[in-house]
């Protein structure tokens, strides 16, 4: 497990606030649109070349560990 807090960090001054990748203004949220929409670690990585895999691996932790915990539908 990667410790999402070493790559994602929260600027009230860098994209209103949102999580970012650090020295990016790469949002988390963007990572997980692009994941969504099919795009590959290697295309993303591509497309951004200041990502690589484990910053993207990041992404997902933070968002995983910061969406609100519920039941189950």
């Amino acid at each position: 497990m990667i410790d999402g807090n070493i790559w994602v960090e929260c600027k009230p001054d860098v994209m209103r606030g949102k999580p970012c990748i650090k020295g990016t203004r790469i949002t988390v949220e963007s990572i997980l649109e692009m994941l969504g929409s099919g795009m590959t670690y290697g295309e993303i990585i591509s497309d951004f070349p200041s990502l690589d895999e484990a910053r993207i691996r990041a992404a997902l932790e933070y968002a995983a560990s910061h969406l609100p915990k519920g039941d189950a539908a």
